[in-house]
């Protein structure tokens, strides 16, 4: 397979960094060493200055061991506590894994390094699949808002920081980053103007695509749902040549008219039973995921037991409880079944501090599924299902007649098979959500 001139001098150069790894990374680490010797946490660790005197006198730590320094650079301590280069903002980890934002240091020249990484993957790619660099990539990319420290840093996530950096506006030709979406469409902060928009050029640009992606698995899926949704308004536009008065930025329209023109061709007429379909993979110890939150199970322990704190005052707690996702409309949602146990007969829970209690357990729950909520809508308002006296019984006399032991059996606390959620839903006896958003900010 002939490889191209410059693809050869990439390939060339990721051959001689992989031949000899050690030494190259011996000599990466002394350089940052000497970098940053003047360093509050290196002087702490007696200024190392090669690989052996690094292992033996700079630990291997946890977040929580950088936490205060990082803090203190968002509260505008400017002093060389970490880099001897100065900190230009805070990026925020996605939280998928620890189901929490953590706030990063990002320093000067960051994006260049991450511009060299992605130079290197076109010609990986083409040395596999050749041709790709002939076409362009229908790749949903989005932001997300974005706060200051009280030290006047600015705190987003690493792809807005990306996004909105002057390299990626001004980029040169990469065929890598191609993409039909402006880059108008990908900053705009409202997410319906910014998915139309870039589904929109994407279906103008239809027959020059090559790729399509996006940065999580959810995210495409969440892209075939709006088409499902506002395929009509879509074909409209790009028959008439005209953009929809819903989108109103004046960036993102500027930029759409460049690219959009009257096109008889197209005629949508819908989708085959709702297809296509896309299974996923959860990740290890999730219990509960919609988009690109996790929720495990102590997590949702924790927030039952916050909403119990209303319930006590009424003389009721929860007996026993389940959960689900429910998706079959976008956005989906949580569902959590309650079986009350009232201290009395005598004794009811208002309709109003059940509704609290949703609004309780969201805030309970972590920072990307509270995001999903309050900026990307992808997520809807938690709802809490109470089911009748003695439905937990019935599930568990259910599963045993299935084959399962009843000296083994205890309470799922995720239902998925469908018969049991049908037995669920069949005991409910009130449903409750709420309308207010849990607080969320991105310096949480």
């Amino acid at each position: 397979m002939a490889v191209q001139a410059k693809d050869a001098d990439v390939l060339r150069f990721i051959e001689e960094m992989t031949s000899d790894v050690d030494s190259v990374q011996e000599r990466v680490l002394a350089e940052i060493l000497a970098q940053n010797a003047g360093t509050e946490y290196l002087s702490k660790c007696g200024r190392p200055t090669d690989r052996a005197t690094f292992r033996a006198k700079v630990p291997v730590v946890s977040y929580e061991a950088l936490k205060s320094y990082i803090q203190r650079n968002a509260n505008g301590d400017r002093s060389p506590m970490l880099s001897t280069r100065p900190v230009t903002d805070l990026v925020t980890s996605s939280g998928t894994s620890a189901g929490e934002c953590r706030m990063l240091p990002n320093i000067q020249d960051v994006g260049g390094r991450l511009q060299h990484l992605h130079s290197l993957l076109m010609p990986m790619m083409n040395l596999h699949l050749p041709g790709l660099d002939k076409g362009k990539a229908l790749h949903f990319l989005f932001v997300r808002p974005e706060t200051r420290t009280p030290g006047g840093l600015t705190v987003w996530p690493l792809l807005t920081s990306i996004y909105k950096s002057e390299g990626f506006r001004n980029r040169p030709h990469d065929p890598f980053l191609d993409y039909t979406s402006p880059t108008a469409a990908i900053v705009c902060p409202d997410t319906f103007q910014s998915m139309y928009a870039q589904m929109l050029c994407g279906l103008c640009q239809r027959h020059q695509v090559l790729r399509i992606g996006a940065v999580f698995a959810t995210g495409l899926l969440r892209a075939v749902r709006f088409l499902q949704l506002n395929w009509e308004q879509l074909a409209a536009d790009i028959e008439a040549g005209a953009l929809t008065p819903r989108v109103n930025d004046e960036s993102v329209r500027e930029a759409v008219a460049g690219i959009l023109r009257p096109d008889p061709e197209l005629r949508v007429s819908g989708f085959h039973n709702s297809a296509p379909q896309f299974q996923f993979v959860r990740r290890a110890n999730a219990l509960l995921s919609v988009d690109a939150d996790k929720t495990d199970e102590a997590e949702l322990q924790r927030a039952v037991e916050r909403a119990l704190a209303l319930l006590r005052p009424h003389g009721a707690s929860v007996a026993e409880y389940t959960s689900r996702t429910c998706t079959h409309r976008f956005p989906g949602h949580y569902v959590v079944y309650w079986e009350l146990l009232l201290l009395t007969a005598a004794v009811a829970v208002d309709k109003e501090i059940l509704d609290g209690c949703c609004l309780e357990m969201e805030e309970a729950l972590n920072t990307v599924y509270r995001q999903c909520r309050v900026v990307d809508g992808s997520i809807g308002p938690l709802e809490i299902r109470v089911v009748r006296p003695g439905t937990f019984e019935d599930l568990m006399d259910y599963t045993i007649s299935r084959g399962g032991s009843i000296n083994q059996y205890k309470t799922p606390r995720c239902v998925t098979f469908p018969p049991a959620i049908k037995l669920l839903d069949s005991c409910v006896v009130s449903s409750h959500f709420n309308a207010a958003l849990p607080r969320w900010t991105s310096y949480d």
